[in-house]
């Protein structure tokens, strides 16, 4: 494979970029290697500035779960492009996609827009701090929420790559407010509310991990939270930037029947352009400014551009969507975990619908500690036969609509080879 031009451009890029890129994952630091400048993309494929083709399980990290560039969508965005790009005043846009995410998500009475998922969250927790009147909020080791302040202690996915679970630069005061316990343990959660009794706002989770790889939650833990919560008189905030509209319409809040108080949206509710969201009962949205005390704004928030992707999106999910995206999955997990065992290399395979993660180990994955236990080596080794995956072993993968049984066959037939050569990197040591 020829990639002189990515070679260049990287060079070039770190003369004028930190690390070369614009965010850590890209760099490739957790599995070696020049990271790909990619030129153009269509449905499931990716085109680098070198001529070379990939199969894309990445998808712009979760968006893009119609695939790239489709028909409909560049057609709509060009016709709202000629008309203007930004405004800074309301569009019917976003009285449209609001009302959208309210049919598709019943626990999101109101919901306000902004530019990305890190926003949405560190909003949702300042208007469950203004409600609730307490200072700390509970988030679990490995669960990743953005890179406000407040969130970056036991942080996932990149933090997690780079070892640096807690950010130098976040004042100890400020992480002195973030109370971390453990994923799928809800002992761990009781014991938190009772050494800080009356004192915790909110519990933010992501429904499904997905930023130490997938984990889903076990049996009775999403339902224990919203328990747990109600006795407290906390609320509870599901972290949905991934799981929206990703495992189902009306995402994990559908999936699992259980209703948070307050909810933080983004990916696929921009269709592939900058969108986050945070929204949830009417009572809590009312303490929002202008209508409430608690300030937010953004000179950009539900400008034209990223209201016409995310209805497009939305518009376009359907049952048969989800049934697809499902079926291609479970034939794409099953086949490499097969792939693996028959050349003695241990890997567990974690999915929740179209979501999923490969990980090298021979135990199930259900937590951080699990998670970080898990092979990294073997992931880099694997990831470099392959380049179409996400570029550290703690990020998900992501099917669209866009791939088809050709692209999954593809992909196992490189995987054999990919396999060998981990299980002989596995003989050597």
């Amino acid at each position: 494979m020829i990639r002189t031009r990515s070679v260049r451009l990287f060079a070039r890029s770190r003369r004028n970029l930190p690390g070369g890129v614009n965010s850590p994952v890209r760099a490739f630091n957790a599995v070696g290697g020049i990271p790909c400048f990619i030129d153009r993309a269509r449905g499931s494929r990716l085109v680098d500035v070198d001529g070379n083709r990939y199969i894309d399980y990445v998808m712009s990290w979760g968006p893009l779960i119609h695939g790239h560039a489709p028909h409909g969508l560049l057609r709509e965005l060009a016709d709202v492009a000629r008309r203007g790009t930004s405004f800074g005043m309301p569009t019917a846009r976003e009285a449209d996609l609001a009302g959208l995410v309210r049919r598709l998500m019943p626990s999101v009475e109101h919901v306000r827009f902004v530019n990305s998922g890190t926003e949405a969250s560190m909003s949702a927790v300042r208007v469950a701090r203004a409600a609730t009147r307490r200072d700390k909020v509970l988030k679990f080791a490995g669960c990743y929420h953005g890179h406000a302040d407040g969130f970056l202690v036991q942080a996932g996915s990149g933090a997690l790559t780079f070892g640096t679970p807690t950010s130098p630069g976040v004042p100890r005061g400020t992480a002195a407010d973030t109370i971390v316990a453990d994923y799928n343990d809800l002992d761990s959660v009781s014991r938190a509310f009772r050494a800080h009794r009356n004192r915790v706002a909110a519990v933010i989770v992501e429904p499904v991990a997905a930023n130490m790889g997938v984990v889903p939650p076990g049996p009775g833990f999403l339902a224990g939270l919203r328990d747990l919560c109600h006795r407290h008189g906390a609320l509870l905030i599901f972290d949905e930037v991934i799981t929206g509209f990703r495992l189902a319409r009306g995402g994990a809040q559908e999936e699992f029947d259980v209703r948070a108080d307050l909810t933080c949206l983004g990916k696929i509710i921009g269709g592939g352009l900058p969108v986050g969201a945070y929204g949830g009962r009417a009572d809590l949205m009312a303490l929002v400014a202008p209508e409430g005390p608690v300030y937010q704004a953004g000179t950009l928030s539900g400008n034209p551009l990223a209201m016409t992707a995310g209805l497009w999106s939305l518009r376009q999910l359907t049952h048969a969507l989800y049934r697809r995206l499902d079926r291609l999955a479970d034939r794409l997990t099953t086949s490499l975990a097969s792939e693996a065992a028959r050349r003695d290399v241990p890997v567990h395979v974690n999915r929740a619908g179209s979501l999923f993660t490969l990980y090298f180990s021979r135990s199930p994955i259900d937590s951080y500690r699990a998670a970080v236990r898990t092979d990294t080596a073997a992931y880099a080794v694997f990831f470099r036969a392959m380049l179409d995956l996400p570029a550290s072993p703690f990020e998900a993968w992501f099917l669209s609509g866009a791939h088809t049984e050709s692209d999954v066959a593809r992909t196992v037939r490189a995987a054999r080879a990919a396999f060998t050569l981990v299980a002989a990197a596995n003989r050597r040591h």
